[in-house]
């Protein structure tokens, strides 16, 4: 991401972000996201604290926890692009409906994933999804 196309009233994101560690934002801050062109995509309103893992979010894409890394790498699971493009697209579609922990379903793969952080919890395939039980989950994103 381009660090000139995020700006919040007038502000560059690197001040924004340096006024965040200092504890210079309070309150709610509009976020706009602008193109190439200078033209705003979107604008989203955040709260205090909340700014920093908004903007870590759009940055960091996801993240993999251990055990998810672990279940990957045992079941021999291959993160193709095409995967990876689909399950973040499931999961933000996910974080704008408000979803917590979300079971995001593909073909012949099963992710669980914490919303807020993005983080994939665990990972299984075409196997180790029959005859499972999915609890501590508010929602199930279908990716296709």
């Amino acid at each position: 991401m381009d660090a000139g196309q995020v700006t919040s009233k007038g502000v560059d994101v690197n001040q924004l972000i340096a006024s965040h560690r200092s504890g210079v934002i309070q309150g709610s801050t509009t976020v706009n996201r602008r193109q190439g062109n200078g033209a705003v995509v979107g604008s989203e309103k955040t709260q205090g604290s909340n700014f920093a893992d908004l903007l870590r979010s759009k940055v960091e894409g996801l993240k993999f926890s251990a055990h998810a890394a672990t279940r990957i790498k045992s079941r021999n699971i291959d993160l193709t692009p095409e995967i990876m493009k689909k399950l973040e697209t499931a999961v933000s579609g996910a974080a704008t409906k408000g979803a917590k922990d979300s079971l995001v379903l593909m073909k012949n793969l099963a992710f669980i994933v914490n919303i807020p952080n993005r983080t994939v919890i665990t990972a299984m395939d075409g196997e180790s999804i029959k005859d499972n039980v999915f609890t501590n989950i508010d929602s199930t994103v279908i990716a296709e």
